[in-house]
């Protein structure tokens, strides 16, 4: 099959006119993207943003250099987790003092899961999706045997249901907004309401959300959520996650790593744990200045974005991928997994071949950078930020010629690499 054709044509024509209108078009520079390359795995590891090389120069030659242990006063790196969490909080729709940044997303769900299971005493059940990302399943499952809970593995279909019949038992709900193998979006408002109804606490998994689309945490009144900081906020390999303590639960919150960073007066070196006020009480250790330095300077490629703009480009640009998809890899076994209703995606698409991984390494061989799931999900990332419907097409054309040529079965494309 070739991919020149009058379908190749128009869209063609359609993915510079879209291009041509986006009033985000000037944002792709804050970052440094490599030349030949369209990179589709932000749903991953975001892209470098333009700000954070010098803000790691400075960081790690005047404030860690010249200014050395100074710097933890002259240079705020204290207060770094609450300036950062605040940051983060503005693009999750949180009002300040409510989100935290620091360690990583497996430490504050557990802590977010052990300080709700305490906030609701008495209530045996854990509810958590059988589809979830695997940690979030193991760490349910370690909170659960801690506390003599049981684990239930509910889809999010079947929840108003299980609630129905069972909602009294249920301690807390924890959840993702979006699928992170089909790129599914479900309705945070509607599971918020239900788990709460019922009596539960509600905490949401936002890595696949959080930059992606709008999440308004506070207008939905979310009890609990947490997320990472290297996807879609793009602050890099191992950024620093973040936790959300709405305030009417930070007086009770109670987790179950504690550490002198969340002491009341942390410099008092007391030997008995005191919480701190705030959100400030879910602070573990010493936090990894340098990544978070690296990550606060990321979250400023969001200055003056709407996340509703982000949202309406996210959705143009995955509408189109499919429509390539259907018109370029007709006939050539692929399945597309992502809903094509707009409001029931998030910012990802998935198709599934029987070649996946072969398919997706392949794609990198040619600049064309998106991973695979087991057994057979090839995701394309889309961060509104920086890729645009040329990026898509280009992506889609040249996966329609590594088919059509079997360039995929090469056998130096089917040998697996430890991260797929």
């Amino acid at each position: 099959m070739s991919t020149a054709s009058p379908a190749l044509d128009t869209l063609a024509a359609r993915a510079a006119s879209l291009d041509a209108a986006d009033p985000l078009a000037a944002v792709r520079e804050r970052f440094l993207l490599p030349e030949g390359v369209v990179y589709l795995d932000g749903n991953s590891l975001g892209a470098l943003p333009a700000a954070v090389p010098p803000a790691m120069a400075d960081a790690v030659h005047r404030q860690w250099g010249t200014d050395l242990i100074r710097s933890w006063n002259d240079n705020s790196w204290w207060d770094a987790p609450l300036r950062v969490g605040d940051a983060v909080g503005r693009l999750i729709g949180a009002a300040p003092g409510q989100t935290l940044a620091g360690d990583s997303t497996s430490v504050q769900l557990f802590n977010a899961l052990s300080a709700a299971v305490r906030l609701r005493p008495g209530r045996p059940l854990l509810l958590t999706d059988p589809g979830h990302f695997p940690t979030d399943q193991y760490i349910a499952d370690s909170v659960a045997r801690l506390f003599g809970l049981e684990v239930r593995r509910v889809p999010p279909a079947d929840l108003p249901r299980f609630l129905a019949e069972e909602g009294e038992r249920v301690a807390v709900a924890g959840y993702s907004p979006v699928d992170y193998r089909t790129g599914e979006l479900h309705d945070m408002a509607a599971t918020t309401r239900a788990v709460q109804r019922a009596g539960g606490l509600m905490l949401w998994d936002l890595c696949h959300a959080a930059g992606a689309l709008p999440v308004e945490l506070d207008e939905l009144g979310v009890d609990l959520a947490v997320g990472c900081g290297y996807k879609f906020l793009s602050g890099g390999p191992g950024a620093p996650a973040f936790l959300y303590v709405a305030e009417r639960h930070q007086t009770a919150f109670d987790q179950l790593l504690t550490g002198w960073n969340g002491h009341v007066e942390p410099f008092g070196l007391s030997g008995g744990y005191a919480p701190a006020e705030g959100v400030g009480r879910g602070r573990i250790g010493t936090p990894p200045i340098l990544s978070m330095l690296a990550l606060e300077a990321a979250l400023t490629a969001f200055d003056g974005v709407a996340m509703e703009q982000v949202r309406v480009k996210s959705l143009s640009l995955t509408g189109f991928f499919l429509d390539c998809a259907d018109s370029l890899l007709d006939g050539l076994g692929f399945t597309a997994v992502t809903p094509r209703a707009p409001e029931r995606r998030g910012s990802q698409v998935t198709l599934r071949h029987p070649d996946a991984y072969a398919l997706v390494r392949a794609l990198a061989d040619r600049g064309v950078i998106g991973d695979m799931r087991a057994p057979d999900m090839l995701r394309f990332g889309v961060n509104a930020l920086y890729i645009t419907h040329g990026d898509v097409l280009s992506a889609i054309r040249q996966l329609a010629e590594v088919v059509t040529s079997a360039e995929h079965h090469d056998e130096r494309f089917r040998h697996r690499t430890t991260v797929t």
